[in-house]
């Protein structure tokens, strides 16, 4: 006679199929949400008001102020000109003219022009692609200062 015993069942294995895959598929999620942070972070960018000069109308510009409204602008445009007269935000806004022509300034805006180098170094730091653009930025340390809002074409 045939002996028809059954085999007895193998028990489950930690090491299935299923566990590598949910533990390599459970890294890959923290890498990924580790890199997208990170990535979100280097998104904002710091100017140091010691590495750049900035003239308004009479003097050398040195901010005071906890927040500014940054405000990349051309002033052979009259239209941006009008923007920025009808701009209303609730921090200074140092407007930055990549023409250089220096204006006086008020208590809402601060005209201030700059280098060529440098303001060429500001469009790439901050990825300016259109004027009139403004941004926020929030003192972090000494003239240090950090982005704090993203790039708002007007």
């Amino acid at each position: 006679m045939a002996n028809h015993q059954k085999k007895p069942k193998k028990k489950a294995s930690l090491l299935t199929g299923t566990y590598i895959f949910g533990s390599f598929f459970g890294a890959f999620m923290v890498a990924s949400a580790y890199a997208y942070f990170n990535f979100k972070f280097s998104e904002y960018r710091f100017i140091d008001f010691n590495n750049y000069t900035f003239y308004s109308k009479k003097d050398i510009f040195t901010p005071q102020e906890n927040i500014y409204a940054l405000l990349l602008y051309s002033s052979h445009s009259k239209e941006q000109l009008d923007k920025i007269k009808d701009l209303k935000v609730q921090y200074p806004i140092i407007a930055v003219d990549i023409h250089q022509k220096r204006f006086e300034s008020n208590d809402r805006v601060i005209y201030v022009t700059t280098g060529i180098n440098s303001i060429i170094n500001i469009i790439q730091k901050f990825n300016f692609y259109n004027t009139p653009t403004l941004l926020f930025i929030e003192k972090q340390n000494g003239l240090v200062y950090k982005q704090s809002s993203q790039l708002n074409p007007l």
